[in-house]
């Protein structure tokens, strides 16, 4: 598989379209972002609108997570194999097609299919930047990836006050309405303005491969995000868990000894490509857990003494500022990536989400400096993902993009799974009681923070072990770093 196909655009200057195709996808991505913040104004009514029990009515969030669990890699493979452009397009029309399900249903049933549909368009943003690498000159590369990373912050800080503000003054359904829209907006667009790529590996699709990680992941995610409910010490959990290992041991083993494998282990194993993965998994974890707290302590009672009282409008209004400065920080990503290296970068973005979660132990009884807290936090974020696709498209073939590019992501999810489960048993166990009623400590808050900034730290530490390059590497040429070539030949060998 030649890398030479890499990059159809010559030399030093920018196709006439290249600012086009960046908005669209980045328009794309932040699209796929806003349909995963969409429910959480209506988790609490959905048992209502769906005439469901709490617990069955929260597999519409649930159901989504697994969807995109499995979708992620699984897409990105069938990016590099047949097109990235056009299994682009499929994901845009599976959000289109689960949103429009999503909002003519009235009970519990079609409402996780269309959600199931919804998820398996997860992999549109890996897809758009492994589309970058492909068609866009390489001085434009690190700063495309870095606003194509951070449209998934933007869609999520702009979704959520958007979607309270329909939900409060519509019908729940507009909610899927205006998805199904914007999703056929950016299906439109992408076949209008963006170009197939010609970097095209074919061969034969790793069926087998693709059923075993989809079995091991959904057992793993399923353990971590019903672990709360259905009990930790549960049979059924600790049998997902078991399942889990004992699934994605042998899928393991099998990769490595398929001809065509759907995630090439021996290139995960570089050390760039591993490293860069771990650290994406300790600060996924990190940026999610402030995602678990703010809301809560904005909305509970002032009675507690550090409660705010806010409505889920109000929540909106200031999470939204964080997706506008993980905006603002892409071109500094960008500049930084360029002189220095993405793995600076990304160590920059880990220091100073470790320095938000700092500040919020000591700032968090007033809303600005939840806002505050959340903007520095969204700087780090924007900071870190701007560099995580440089880092693996720096060690990769082209060929292998897409796949590569969907695994990261995919280790960025469940770090945020670990982040829902963790924070949920702290939460669960230090509580205060106000009356009959038994809540979260402030202590909790401050613990699940303090958290959050040491999985940051984390992130830090596993960063330095990521190889330094010269920073001409950084911008993902068509050829893999240097440093991963001589890595791969630490972890190669004839594949039988």
């Amino acid at each position: 598989m030649s890398d030479t196909l890499a990059r159809p655009v010559p030399g030093g200057s920018a196709p006439p379209r290249s600012n086009a195709v960046v908005a669209v996808l980045a328009f794309a991505g932040i699209v796929v972002s806003l349909m995963q913040t969409l429910v959480i104004p209506i988790v609490p009514e959905l048992p209502k609108y769906l005439n469901a029990s709490p617990s069955n009515a929260i597999w519409a969030v649930t159901a989504t997570l697994l969807a995109a669990a499995v979708a992620t890699p699984v897409a990105g493979r069938l990016g590099d194999m047949y097109g990235k452009r056009r299994v682009l397009l499929v994901s845009v029309a599976l959000l289109v097609t689960g949103s429009i399900v999503c909002a003519l249903s009235e009970s519990l049933v079609p409402m996780i299919v269309g959600r199931v549909l919804q998820g398996l368009a997860a992999a549109v943003v890996p897809l758009g930047i492994s589309i970058m690498r492909d068609v866009l000159p390489a001085e434009r590369l690190a700063g495309s990836t870095a606003l194509m990373s951070a449209s998934l912050g933007v869609g999520g800080a702009l979704g959520l006050p958007s979607a309270a503000f329909i939900a409060d003054n519509f019908n729940w359904h507009v909610l899927f309405w205006v998805s199904a829209a914007l999703g056929a907006v950016a299906g439109v667009l992408i076949m209008v303005l963006v170009p197939e790529s010609k970097v095209r590996t074919g061969g034969r699709f790793d069926l087998v491969g693709s059923l075993g990680l989809a079995v091991g992941l959904v057992s793993l995610l399923l353990a971590i995000s019903k672990g709360g409910d259905w009990g930790w010490t549960s049979g059924t959990v600790l049998g997902l868990l078991v399942a889990a290992v004992v699934v994605l041991v042998a899928w393991g083993y099998y990769e490595l000894r398929t001809a065509q494998p759907l995630v090439d282990l021996r290139t995960t194993a570089r050390r760039q490509v591993l490293f860069t993965n771990l650290a994406s998994i300790a600060l996924g974890f990190s940026m999610f857990a402030m995602s678990l707290v703010l809301p809560q302590l904005l909305q509970l009672p002032e009675l507690t003494g550090y409660g705010l009282g806010k409505s889920m409008m109000t929540v909106g209004l200031v999470l939204a500022p964080q997706g506008l400065v993980m905006m603002a920080m892409a071109p500094i990503s960008a500049g930084i990536t360029k002189t220095k290296g993405p793995k600076t970068t990304l160590m920059t973005g880990a220091l100073i989400v470790a320095a938000g979660y700092s500040l919020s132990i000591l700032l968090m009884s007033q809303v600005w400096h939840l806002v505050l807290v959340s903007c520095v936090i969204g700087a780090g974020v924007g900071f870190a993902y701007g560099a995580m696709p440089a880092l693996i498209m720096g060690a990769v073939p082209a060929s292998e993009t897409a796949a590569a590019n969907s695994l990261n992501a995919l280790m960025r999810s469940i770090g945020t799974s670990f982040a829902s489960a963790i924070a949920g048993v702290v939460l669960a166990q230090m509580t205060t009681t106000f009356g009959a009623v038994s809540m979260p400590s402030e202590n909790g808050f401050k613990t699940v923070m303090a958290i959050g900034a040491g999985a940051a730290l984390l992130s830090f530490f596993l960063c330095t072990f990521i190889p330094r390059h010269r920073p001409a590497a950084a911008a993902g040429q068509a050829a893999p770093a240097a440093a991963g070539e001589a890595e791969a030949a630490e972890v190669s060998g004839a594949r039988p």
